[in-house]
């Protein structure tokens, strides 16, 4: 966090050292996008206060970044509803898979990927179906969507599923996998982590229970720390604003990190500051404090 942060008092509030961001380190599901009903169905929507405030940071010279556990395939489709693909001397960058993918979206729609990690998933992935063999598992195949063990529930997941058999998943290197057990309890999950350990592995759980594996030392912090290298920034320079146990190490990492008022307490621990839950554009709230309404 800044110095201004950690001192207990509010960066750039008058008699501190004047800090706005320079790069804002957005999430996207519970921070940019809620769920809307309308026409007999739910569909993700970014509130119009919260597509203008990022326009407004962005047109003020902040460097908007993406950052999310979602796949780059997933990740496009959001920058595509903010009308943000960056522009030829300044593509937009994207952290994705919690980190383990760094990209560029290029004016064009094209991914030019920057930084990836990779690991062996075989031995955490075996583990937790031992214990949870309900679970089902996914991984990334990019371009056209995921390669599943059994279909995930719907709306879950963002393109095709291919059923394919768990020996299959984990017979290369993986940026990330996805076990999800949808009559399971994210508790169960918690649990579950602790109870393996999962040696070889990094693991995150959603807001159900979905369980993210990631290579070991990779996270959403990891991953903006290349975008900050490529952008001559530094994690000081750094406004984060999510809401999920993935965000935990970008908050605290970053200069300033928010919490959106919906979050879990782990997450609100790890902040800065929260602002107002996502159904109230909290997103937008904290944006306007750097650049105006």
């Amino acid at each position: 966090m800044s110095d201004a942060a950690a001192s207990g008092g509010e960066p750039g509030t008058p008699g501190t050292d004047g800090w706005r961001p320079r790069l804002i380190a957005l999430d996207i599901d519970g921070t940019l996008l809620k769920w809307v009903e309308g026409a007999g169905t739910t569909y993700e929507q970014i509130a119009p206060r919260v597509h203008d405030a990022i326009w407004r940071a962005h047109e003020m010279g902040a460097h908007i970044v993406l950052s999310s556990g979602r796949s780059p395939h997933g990740m496009t489709r959001i920058a595509d509803l903010l009308a943000m693909k960056g522009h030829e001397d300044e593509p937009l960058w994207v952290v994705a898979s919690n980190g383990a993918v760094v990209f560029r979206y290029l004016p064009g729609g094209e991914i030019d990927v920057v930084h990836e990690e990779t690991f062996d998933a075989g031995p955490a992935v075996r583990a937790i179906l031992e214990e949870q063999p309900t679970a089902r598992v996914a991984i990334e195949d990019r371009g056209n969507g995921y390669r599943v063990t059994t279909p995930f529930p719907e709306g879950e997941l963002h393109g095709e599923m291919t059923v394919t058999e768990v020996e299959e998943l984990v017979s290369r290197p993986v940026s990330r996998v996805i076990i999800r057990d949808p009559d399971a309890t994210a508790d169960d999950f918690v649990d579950l982590g602790a109870r393996l350990g999962l040696h070889g592995t990094d693991y995150v759980v959603g807001w159900t229970a979905w369980l993210d594996l990631t290579p070991v030392g990779v996270s959403k912090a990891s991953g903006l720390e290349h975008v900050c290298a490529a952008l001559d920034l530094t994690a000081a320079d750094v406004l984060a604003i999510g809401d999920g146990r993935n965000d935990i190490e970008m908050l605290a990492w970053a200069g300033r990190g928010v919490a959106m008022g919906q979050s879990v307490q782990p997450v609100i621990d790890a902040a800065d500051a929260v602002t107002d839950p996502v159904d109230l554009d909290g997103a937008a709230v904290e944006l306007e404090r750097w650049f105006g309404a």
